[in-house]
């Protein structure tokens, strides 16, 4: 996805909200810093004729200027490192707390074409490519273009042809960097792209290592990860040949110009043209007017790589988000029906539901089996609004409204995923996610109703950690925490998706009677293999693969 400079602009501009007061203060240093610059020449002209008796004033005098600029140029050194260090990591936290935000309530579909390794590094390396380009590199492109200007017509004012003679470099700078640009481009985006491999292979072998160990493929991860970093070296070793190789040609066009400005000062310092002063101005204005060229060189690696973030993040953006506005309540309870669904994953893929229709009555019980790949976990996430049907409708309803499911409508929703889905914090943490307001009698009530009062007879007790995905936690133990997790959050629909799987016969018996037992009025959609959840429900469903 290539992005026009405009579009890039506009998108620039946008994402520089919360950046701009660190961007604005570094140029207004910049500035100062080049005027500083200036200054120090003009004094340092101003000594030396004093000196040589070509100019008229005190020795003394243009010493204390020359000092007082010095002490300025290092208290501007100093401003600036402290609005790095106190608005930096600042800038930074903004840009990546938004775009998380954005990430977290996109519409999700089941199927994510990008690795979570990939992401990250999006998250990390590119947005702090990006908040250095915005708060660093564009208030120093304005300092380096505000050094260039005022060069040029400071050495214009001394002498004309020799400042038009430096300038000349330009075109031929232009051409170069054309070139250039476009082919670090795409040696840039093929790094990036290598990069986000390597992170995506270290993040799901050190998330898998008890798997690759038990099926003893621990080498094979290992020469992957060589495999693809010998690939991003190849890439490194492309990107630094040709950006030397580019160094090295505007090297001898910077030397010549040296050359060139060294040799019409010394013809006209013969020819008594100038004086001693004058030389000197010369010699360290055109470092003025070609150092900026030559921070340029160094610029438009950092802008091509600021380039091929901003469309990888671009990429993120775009994900459409979630209208999760004006939530729908249904405070009696609530039932959900199917009508004549259809869903597929994708356009080409398998139908997993076909003119599926079933109703889910509001306070009924129900068992939903059937085999793998039926499209069971596919309908809880239809309830949940994350999947949207493709044909047909979900909609949740009572005795005065029925409405399609939504994100809208899912703050009615109690849901109970299979697998391990604890964070890393302490019981109390994963607990408050449920429920926010939730006082210790009511995270106690829910632990007893999970079949989880275990958690109140261990030390630490609701404060014991539970580290990545529930470690020091049995499945069995970080299932009912969850399940209790759920119970704390109020809905009129709990679902639970195999949510009993990893517990023994007796402990999910004494489960599903708290839950059944209850008189909350909820709606019970459970998918299960478990036989013994049948007795509990007052209706089955048993799901086919459709054809």
């Amino acid at each position: 996805m290539t992005k026009t400079i405009r579009e890039l602009a506009i998108w620039f501009w946008r994402s520089s909200r919360g950046l701009r007061l660190q961007a604005v203060l570094n140029a207004l240093i910049g500035i100062l810093s080049v005027v500083l610059d200036f200054a120090f020449i003009y004094a340092t002209k101003w000594t030396i004729d004093i000196a040589t008796n070509r100019a008229e004033g005190s020795l003394r005098m243009a010493a204390y200027a020359l000092v007082a600029i010095m002490v300025s140029k290092i208290l501007l050194g100093f401003a600036r490192k402290w609005v790095g260090a106190l608005l930096g990591v600042r800038s930074q936290n903004i840009f990546q707390q938004r775009l998380f935000a954005h990430l977290l309530q996109s519409e999700w579909n089941g199927q994510e074409d990008r690795h979570s390794g990939d992401t990250l590094n999006r998250l990390e390396r590119d947005v702090r490519d990006i908040t250095s380009c915005i708060t660093e590199t564009f208030p120093s492109l304005l300092e380096v273009s505000f050094r260039l200007v005022g060069a040029f017509f400071y050495l214009f004012s001394m002498d004309a042809r020799l400042a038009c003679l430096i300038v000349c470099i330009v075109p031929c700078f232009l051409v170069l960097s054309k070139v250039y640009v476009r082919k670090m481009r795409t040696i840039t985006r093929d790094i990036r792209t290598t990069d986000s491999k390597v992170q995506s292979i270290l993040q799901e072998s050190i998330q898998h290592r008890a798997i690759l160990k038990t099926l003893e493929r621990v080498g094979t991860m290992i020469d992957k990860l060589e495999q693809t970093q010998s690939v991003l070296r190849g890439h490194v070793r492309h990107r630094a040949v040709f950006s030397s190789f580019s160094s090295t040609l505007l090297s001898i066009g910077f030397g010549t110009g040296y050359l060139v400005t060294f040799l019409w000062g010394v013809n006209s310092l013969q020819a008594g043209t100038i004086t001693y002063g004058m030389m000197i101005s010369f010699i360290q204005l055109v470092g003025q007017i070609q150092g900026p060229f030559r921070d340029m060189t160094r610029f438009i690696p950092i802008m091509i790589s600021t380039l091929t973030a901003s469309e990888r993040l671009i990429e993120l953006e775009d994900m459409p988000l979630e209208d999760d506005s004006n939530p729908i309540t249904f405070r009696e309870g609530a039932g959900v029906r199917f009508t004549d669904v259809n869903f597929q994953y994708r356009e080409s893929g398998r139908l997993i539901l076909s003119k599926f229709s079933c109703d889910f009555p509001k306070g009924s019980t129900t068992a939903i089996l059937g085999e793998t790949g039926a499209g069971k976990t596919t309908l809880i996430r239809l309830i949940l609004a994350l999947l949207k049907p493709t044909d047909g409708s979900v909609v949740m309803y009572d005795e005065n409204q029925t409405v399609n499911v939504s994100p809208r409508t899912r703050n009615n929703l109690v849901y109970v995923p299979q697998g391990n889905t604890l964070f890393s914090g302490t019981i109390r943490d994963n607990l408050l996610l449920g429920n926010p307001d939730a006082t210790e009698e009511d995270m106690r009530e829910a632990l007893e109703t999970a079949c989880a009062g275990f958690v109140m007879d261990r030390p630490d007790g609701l404060d014991a950690i539970c580290g990545e995905l529930g470690a020091g936690l049995s499945e069995g133990q970080a299932q009912r925490i969850a399940i209790a997790r759920a119970l704390l959050r109020k809905g009129s629909v709990l679902l639970l998706d195999e949510a009993t799987s990893a517990l023994d016969m007796h402990t999910e018996q004494q489960l599903l009677k708290n839950l059944s037992s209850r008189d909350v009025g909820q709606t019970i959609i459970c998918v299960t293999h478990r036989p013994a959840v049948i007795e509990y429900c007052s209706q089955v469903i048993e799901m086919k693969r459709a054809e």
